[in-house]
């Protein structure tokens, strides 16, 4: 099960190069208007969850939880804490990324919440994609990945910070908060790796080919 991927798909602009392809054993929720998408790209999710009031209607699907409008959680964060309780570590969010920014940002956050949980997830949207380090892991990312890659600190400090095959190196360095000295580094097209001895590392970059190709190789160490 830890190697089985929980996707949960939000609101989003359809493109070919989003449509999530799940494995046997993977799991799907639609947070609200997701559900839209998925219906769109041909894809049934598992489970169903929101408050709906952006999908308008109560989906007619056979697996629905039904959330207040006004609650403590996120549509996208019951989704994952649903995924959890189910035994997935591993979780693409699609959807939330380049709506309206107070979502982006719980989004991002959300990143680093399932990182204190034991998970890892990955933010996708057209053209971005985002994740998050934690105390003592390392990402690698493929040769074939080109543009720009940014690292920030998620708050206070993130200490013994690497960046190893990139246009910008960096060994054991200490990154800041309160400055953005780890953005739009560059890939080269050799292999590159990040890693963080302590804190927390929220990591962006472009995605210009097939995010799901790539997926398989980016899971944290």
């Amino acid at each position: 099960m830890e190697k089985r991927v929980c996707y949960v798909v939000g609101a989003l602009s359809l493109s070919p190069s989003l449509r999530p392809c799940p494995a046997a054993g993977d799991y799907v929720i639609a947070a609200d208007r997701g559900y839209d998408a998925l219906m769109a790209y041909g894809v049934t999710p598992d489970l169903a969850v929101g408050d709906f009031d952006s999908l308008g209607y109560t989906p007619n699907h056979p697996n629905v939880i039904s959330l207040p409008v006004e609650k403590d959680d996120t549509d996208m964060l019951f989704a994952l804490r649903r995924g959890l309780e189910l035994g997935y570590r591993r979780f693409v969010l699609l959807g939330g990324v380049g709506g309206r920014l107070e979502h982006t940002l719980a989004n991002l956050q959300l990143l680093d919440w399932l990182t204190l949980r034991g998970a890892q997830g990955f933010l996708a949207g057209e053209k971005t994609a985002a994740t998050c380090l934690r105390d003592g892991q390392a990402i690698s990312f493929p040769p074939e990945l080109s543009g720009f890659l940014s690292v920030f600190c998620n708050s206070g400090r993130a200490e013994g910070v690497t960046l190893e095959g990139l246009k910008y190196p960096l060994e054991r360095y200490t990154l800041t908060g309160d400055f953005p000295l780890g953005v739009s580094n560059e890939f080269l097209g050799r292999p590159a790796q990040v890693s963080v001895e302590r804190g927390s590392l929220l990591l962006l970059w472009e995605e210009k080919g097939n995010f799901y190709s790539q997926l398989p190789k980016l899971w944290a160490e």
